[in-house]
């Protein structure tokens, strides 16, 4: 099968440090490759992949030093360059949200279009209306919700290359942060758990612009606790270990939260996830065996007293049989066969 995956040109794919749609789209195009697709990734030149890949840009826009750019521009050109190029595949599978779909109205049945984030924006509704026929996949049955009426073509959770991740049998004692400084991720939860259970935590983080002030206000204050170590962004080459090292990750979010790849990233080297229940959390993490699903900072305390009674080789393996790459691109696939047409003939082709 021909497929084109088409990239947010935010970051790098995969990104160098912070980032899920693209490393999402990263490890999706590699699995593909490995089950005998061919593959053709648009994105930032950068990219590292087993794909073929179409640069649109000379690098990611969030960690281009230029002063002045444009995404709605380097967008543009990469959806220009995509139409160009679209009779070349069997399937085009966007993960840019839904900036294509004045350009492919007349492909729409050629395309699959992935949402990554949430949906409960006022203005979202009207598109969705607009544009009914491109067929859309959620990341998870829960973002679905506050647009029960759109053309969902079906539910393919997030899956990683299961050999980017080291399984570690034990953990060397400390609790761990994995994210987005924001007030949506609760960072001050986790410091508030810790604190309560008298043990480390580690926060790997990144701050966005955005949340600058809530950072100088509401958390770094918090990260004086000589319990709190904060080490900032991490990349790919440094959350096995990160990750492996903890006893349990804490995931005290309190927003709808899509999916949450930093949970699936945990369970990959093992370590259980204790994570309040918000959005996707259900349907990622199975309560008393990959961790803890909660609700209030007493429950969260009480888990994380309990979280050694967890088998993490338990955990590694439901995260290969779930949430592994090529579990994610067998769905993929079975999708793109079921609802666009190119991709059925395609398939047969192979097996004739």
């Amino acid at each position: 099968m021909k497929i084109a995956q088409i990239s947010p040109l935010y970051e790098a794919v995969p990104p160098k440090l912070y980032g899920g749609t693209e490393r999402v789209v990263a490890h999706l195009c590699d699995a593909l490759v490995e089950l005998g697709h061919d593959v053709t990734l648009f994105a930032s030149a950068e990219a590292r992949t087993r794909a073929h890949l179409a640069p649109v840009r000379d690098q990611a826009i969030r960690l281009d030093p230029s002063p002045l750019k444009s995404d709605l521009a380097a967008h543009m050109t990469q959806l220009s360059e995509v139409r160009r190029r679209a009779h070349e595949f069997d399937v085009l599978h966007f993960h840019t949200d839904m900036v294509h779909f004045p350009f492919f109205e007349a492909l729409a049945h050629r395309t699959v279009t992935t949402l990554h984030g949430r949906l409960d924006m006022k203005d979202l509704a009207e598109v969705y209306n607009r544009w009914p026929q491109f067929p859309l996949v959620s990341i998870s049955n829960d973002q679905r919700k506050p647009l029960p009426f759109a053309n969902w073509a079906g539910t393919v959770h997030h899956g990683l290359h299961a050999d980017l991740y080291r399984f570690a049998p034990r953990s060397r004692g400390y609790l761990a942060f994995l994210g987005r400084i924001s007030p949506e991720k609760r960072p001050d939860r986790a410091i508030a758990i810790a604190t309560r259970l008298g043990r480390p935590l580690r926060i790997a983080a990144k701050v966005d612009a955005a949340d600058r002030v809530y950072f100088d206000e509401k958390i770094e204050p918090l990260l004086h606790n000589p319990l709190v170590e904060y080490v900032g962004e991490i990349g790919d080459d440094r959350k096995s270990e990160f990750l492996g090292g903890a006893e349990a990750l804490l995931f005290p979010i309190d927003w709808p939260e899509p999916f949450g790849l930093v949970m699936i990233e945990a369970m990959a080297c093992g370590t259980p996830v204790i994570a309040y229940d918000c959005g996707s959390v259900r349907e990622v993490v199975e309560d008393g065996l990959t961790g803890f699903v909660v609700r209030t900072e007493d429950e969260a305390v009480r888990a994380a007293a309990g979280i050694a009674k967890l088998d993490r080789a338990a955990i590694r393996r439901r995260f290969e049989e779930r949430f592994s790459g090529h579990a994610m691109a067998r769905r993929y696939l079975d999708l793109y066969r079921r609802v666009t047409p190119a991709a059925a003939a395609g398939a047969e082709a192979e097996l004739a």
